[in-house]
């Protein structure tokens, strides 16, 4: 029963991840290419579209901290919030509506985020079960190579982008309405432990260093998160060729946050850590010397197969080294990861719009990575976990 409890639990905190991230959020990277078409979206104006949606993440993350709310009802009120305004985006063309609707889907892909591995990983706790949290982190990359996948499909049978848009919406939906007894039901776990709060110094040189390389991951991925699928359009004109770019990301995203858990212990998480960002750097740069469809791919791989490796480590680490101050800054965290994917985007768009290309933005990113990965280094090592 234990076990099965468990699963539950792991099940529903993947499922709630990929309606956030992979519709939420990241529905919109492979659907830029089509609306592109559909609509004449620039590259540029698809940039601000994707801030508008990064921007409602980082409102959503500083909400939760200020607004007690159950975490069964923030999931599943944010779940349906996603549908409706996915849904909504097949209905308008209009641009600064696009903005709204945008924003209101990164607000309520923050609080599941958020709220569902509050609820999760508090239940997993108390069923000792540790070795599950990594399945819902792995929601994260399905729900990104799943969404894909169906953006390929979808765009086989010759569906537009608003067509796609409501689809994607019905999904969101459907799963919400599959989720809602586990959620309602508590997962039929009885107790869950009270979080600890206060006590001790709360900006501590190691809480400075973990948000700042951490908003750093968020800036470095969040480029090539984004226009992947249209880089890879610019080398092959051909959705059947370049829309398996985003698919690639999601399932080296998943595929990784499952390995992670296993294949990485008794590895010092904060060398890991760094490694990662080493590799992400690699490949937000590769396109920038090679133009062939091979280098999106590999940056798919390398991209994909870390940010959520950072994401599942960060948080650890910050249950390590913050104490009492867990929450806070885990939130702080968050917020900082938040403001780099708005950065990202504003910061390649503008450098788009002033003629330097794609490759500008993914240098900078690229350093940027190098140089937090070179900070974590010199940071504080613990003990790796056994």
């Amino acid at each position: 029963m234990t076990q099965a409890a468990a699963l539950r639990i792991a099940f529903a905190g993947m499922a709630a991840l990929a309606v956030a991230m992979g519709i939420g959020r990241f529905a919109f990277t492979p659907l830029l290419p089509l609306m592109q078409g559909d609509a004449g979206l620039s590259v540029a104006a698809g940039g601000y579209l994707a801030s508008a949606n990064y921007l409602g993440y980082f409102v959503g993350s500083l909400l939760a901290t200020r607004w007690h709310v159950r975490d069964d009802i923030a999931v599943l009120g944010s779940m349906l919030i996603i549908g409706i305004v996915t849904i909504a985006m097949g209905f308008t063309g209009n641009y600064p509506l696009w903005l709204v609707l945008r924003l209101i889907a990164g607000i309520a892909n923050a609080w599941i985020a958020i709220f569902a591995f509050s609820w999760c990983l508090d239940r997993l706790a108390v069923l000792q079960q540790p070795l599950l949290n990594s399945m819902i982190f792995a929601g994260v990359g399905a729900g990104t190579m799943v969404v894909g996948a169906l953006c390929v499909l979808f765009t086989a049978w010759a569906l537009s982008s608003p067509q796609i848009w409501m689809a994607l919406g019905v999904l969101a939906l459907v799963l919400t309405a599959a989720l809602w007894r586990t959620y309602r039901g508590g997962g039929d776990v009885p107790h869950v432990p009270v979080r600890p709060r206060g006590g001790g110094a709360l900006w501590t040189r190691e809480a400075v260093l973990l948000v700042f390389c951490f908003g750093v991951s968020g800036f470095g991925y969040i480029i090539p998160a984004t226009f992947l699928p249209a880089m890879a359009k610019a080398v092959i004109n051909d959705p059947a060729v370049f829309g398996w770019a985003w698919p690639v990301f999601g399932a080296a995203a998943m595929l990784s946050t499952l390995g992670a858990a296993t294949l990485l212990r008794g590895f010092d998480p904060r060398r890991v850590w760094m490694a990662c960002h080493f590799v992400m750097a690699f490949g937000v740069v590769v396109p920038v010397f090679s133009a062939g469809l091979a280098a999106i791919m590999l940056a798919a791989l390398c991209v994909g197969g870390t940010f959520m490796v950072v994401t599942m480590l960060s948080i650890q680490e910050a249950r390590a080294a913050a104490g009492a101050h867990v929450v806070q800054i885990t939130a702080a965290m968050t917020a900082a990861f938040a403001l780099g994917q708005i950065l990202g985007p504003v910061v390649a768009s503008l450098m788009l719009d002033a003629g330097w290309g794609f490759s500008s933005g993914l240098v900078l990113a690229s350093v940027l990575l190098v140089v937090s990965g070179a900070m974590l280094w010199r940071g504080q090592p613990r003990a790796a976990t056994r």
